[in-house]
C-alpha cells in the first residue's frame, strides 16, 4: 500500500485515476475527517468497502465531481436549492435520486435517495477531475471510532493513502432533504 502527499497525489492523477477504474479502495482526507472510497459507480469495489467496515445494508455517501453532477442526479427542491450554495462545505445532503443508474445499486443499498457532499478541500478537484462520484465514509468498522492517524489508517487495507497529517475533526453534518430538512449532527 502506498502512502502519497497531496504534492503526489497531483503528480500521479492519471495513475491513480486508472487505479480507481480498476476498483481500487483509497484512503483521503476531506474538510472534516479522512474517507474512505472507490469509484461510486463499480458495485465490485463498492462491495469491498461494505466488507471492509462490515457496514453491509447501510447507505453509503458520495462525493459528486461537482454541482452540475447533483443537479443532473438528484431531484433539488427549493430548500435542497438553499442548501446547494452552501457548498462546498462540511455538510452531507440527503437528496432523492433522479436518475438511479447514476451510481451503483450498491452504494445506497437501493434505496431512491443519496448522501451527497462537496468538501471545501482541495480533494475535490481531484474527484471534479476523475469525473465520477467516488464513495466517502468514515475509516472505520461499523460502531467504531473512526481513525485518524497514519497507523491507524494503513491497518485498513486500502490500495493507496492520500495522506495529510492527523485530522480531528468531526464528520460532515447531515442535512436530509427527503422529508423536509431534519439536521443530524454527529
Amino acid at each position: 500500500m502506498r502512502v502519497l502527499s497531496k504534492e503526489e497525489a497531483a503528480i500521479e492523477r492519471r495513475q491513480l485515476y486508472k487505479k480507481l477504474k480498476e476498483g481500487a479502495i483509497f484512503i483521503y482526507p476531506t474538510d472534516t475527517i479522512y474517507g474512505i472510497g472507490c469509484d461510486a459507480t463499480n458495485p465490485k469495489a463498492v462491495k469491498k468497502i461494505r466488507e471492509l467496515k462490515e457496514r453491509y445494508t447501510k447507505p453509503f455517501s458520495i462525493i459528486a465531481p461537482d454541482i452540475n453532477w447533483i443537479k443532473e442526479n438528484c431531484k433539488i427542491s427549493t430548500e435542497g436549492e438553499k442548501w446547494l450554495i452552501k457548498l462546498p462545505g462540511p455538510y452531507t445532503l440527503v437528496l432523492p435520486l433522479k436518475k438511479t443508474n447514476s451510481i451503483a445499486a450498491e452504494t445506497n443499498s437501493g434505496l431512491n435517495t443519496i448522501g451527497v457532499r462537496i468538501p471545501d478541500h482541495w480533494i475535490t478537484n481531484m474527484v471534479k477531475g476523475y469525473g465520477k462520484p467516488i464513495i466517502t465514509t468514515s475509516v472505520n468498522k461499523t460502531g467504531e471510532l473512526f481513525a485518524t492517524k497514519l497507523t491507524e489508517l494503513q491497518e485498513f487495507g486500502a490500495d493507496f493513502i492520500i495522506f495529510e497529517g492527523e485530522k480531528k475533526n468531526r464528520p460532515s453534518i447531515i442535512i436530509d432533504l427527503t422529508k423536509g430538512e431534519k439536521i443530524k449532527k454527529r
